[in-house]
């Protein structure tokens, strides 16, 4: 963009706050466009009331595209859901508190300060069953999240705050009600060949064998489409645990699974669905010593345009142990490759969790009661970002986007 334009965009938006405007339509389409497309996500939703012109191009899909663009090279945000120690209290007790409510914000994550961006109202808290949502993931300003954090229920929501609009997903196929007694896990990812933001259950029939001896049901809602279906590529038999950790990335979800072998044993895997051709596939984790403890926490993150494990384990009574392993090469086993050992007094329950990593490589961590963290992998430096983590923290990479805005037939204004 040349800074002529950026001058004229710049302008525009402060035409908007005087009482007599140019008239801005007397420009060619292409420099009016060029122009909002500049503006940020704010002074562009107040654009749509100016003139029906305006509106109508601003809710274009092509235009929220482009925006988009802009937005995912310029911006480089991280989103926390934040709980009160009240809210968590309550939650871990399985009882709701009606004052107290989640709390999200965005913080910019390329300076040293990590000052705060700007915070969202949250108008879904007198809908949840469990206290707090189980935040699924969040792609191109949508965050994807579901009522069941300790409940069967098939709730789920698409919501895009800078724009105030949300998306509530119709009941799905596979549940309690019509498949018996079933855990699931859900993904959320964006499909680059159809344009389409999909929805992604994965549902482990626990009376149809038992668990980890068979493939589990698998569903996909389309928000282009608006409703379920089932998938017909045959997943990979194992279990993949209820409302485990999801990863995002080069076009496919992945999820730690178990499948049972011989002997009663288990073994934990990376159950891959790819959103566009919506096909599964296997890939193997670390091979993990029998030295590393008697007790587990296994959760996947998205690295780079890579993967991440997080593997916690007990070495003795009161000794908990963080590993943290990459994949080097993605999709290459033999790249698995341990970059952090630290080791914590406590148990599992009063020690540093991985939640995310940031752009930097460094990775936040959350200890109940305390403040958020970030770790540099290196030198093992610890910095306090100033956060207050009390538990169910989840944080994950953000762009402002206008998604949903080309929706108003399905999309919710608040």
């Amino acid at each position: 963009m040349s800074d002529n334009l950026a001058k004229l965009s710049k302008s525009l938006a402060e035409d908007l706050h005087t009482e007599s405007m140019w008239d801005w339509e007397l420009l060619p389409p292409e420099i009016l466009i060029q122009s909002l497309s500049l503006l940020p996500i704010k002074t562009l939703i107040t654009c749509t009331s100016v003139s029906k012109t305006w509106k109508s191009i601003i809710q274009n899909p092509t235009f929220i595209s482009n925006h988009l663009h802009l937005s995912n090279n310029n911006n480089h945000l991280l989103l926390f859901r934040l709980c009160s120690k009240q809210l968590s209290e309550a939650t871990r007790k399985l009882k709701i508190d009606e004052h107290e409510n989640e709390l999200y914000k965005l913080y910019w994550d390329n300076n040293e300060d990590f000052n705060e961006h700007t915070n969202f109202d949250f108008p879904f808290h007198v809908l949840t069953y469990s206290g707090v949502f189980n935040v699924i993931g969040t792609y191109n300003g949508l965050v994807c999240f579901a009522n069941d954090v300790f409940s069967h229920f098939c709730d789920f929501i698409l919501w895009n705050p800078c724009v105030r609009k949300f998306v509530k997903l119709p009941p799905p196929t596979a549940c309690t009600n019509t498949h018996g007694l079933c855990h699931e896990s859900t993904g959320f990812g964006f499909d680059a060949k159809t344009n389409d933001y999909k929805v992604v259950r994965v549902v482990t029939l626990e009376n149809a064998g038992r668990i980890g001896e068979s493939p589990p049901e698998v569903e996909v809602y389309s928000l282009a489409i608006g409703e379920w279906r089932m998938v017909t590529a045959l997943a990979p038999i194992g279990d993949v645990r209820a409302r485990v950790r999801q990863a995002f990335i080069n076009g496919a979800l992945h999820w730690i699974a178990s499948k049972k072998v011989t002997n009663n044993k288990f073994i934990n895997f990376v159950m891959v669905f790819h959103l566009g051709d919506e096909v599964f596939r296997e890939m193997e984790l670390p091979k993990l010593s029998d030295e590393d403890g008697y007790r587990e926490q296994l959760a996947i993150s998205a690295y780079g345009n890579s993967l991440a494990l997080f593997h916690g384990t007990v070495r003795a009574l009161d000794i908990w142990v963080i590993n943290i392993w990459v994949m080097k090469e993605y999709a290459d086993a033999a790249s698995w490759t341990k970059i952090f050992t630290a080791a914590f007094p406590g148990f599992a329950y009063d020690v540093p969790r991985p939640i995310a990593f940031r752009r930097s490589g460094e990775v936040i961590l959350e200890k109940l009661k305390e403040q958020l963290v970030s770790c540099d992998l290196e030198s093992q430096e610890i910095k306090d970002l100033g956060i207050a983590g009390y538990g169910y923290t989840f944080a994950g990479s953000y762009v402002e986007s206008l998604v949903l805005l080309d929706k108003p037939n399905r999309a919710v204004t608040y």
